[in-house]
């Protein structure tokens, strides 16, 4: 996990996308590649308030690896 600095403030961070195999249902999440690591949040829950999770770089590319 990344420090609580690198999610401090995300909802303020350009980057944010969603994957291309996503659909119009609502249920995605999506990613922003920081600088420090990888921050998750629910597309359908923008607010300030909501929380994002903070992943390393190297847990990130272990996950992709085994989805992939």
């Amino acid at each position: 996990m990344i420090g609580q600095e690198v999610s401090a403030s995300p909802r303020c961070r350009r980057g944010w996308f969603t994957s291309s195999y996503s659909n119009d249902s609502g249920s995605c999440v999506e990613v922003n590649l920081d600088a420090r690591g990888v921050l998750v949040r629910d597309s359908k829950d923008q607010r300030a308030d909501r929380p994002v999770l903070g992943i390393s770089s190297d847990a990130w590319s272990s996950f992709l690896k085994q989805i992939c």
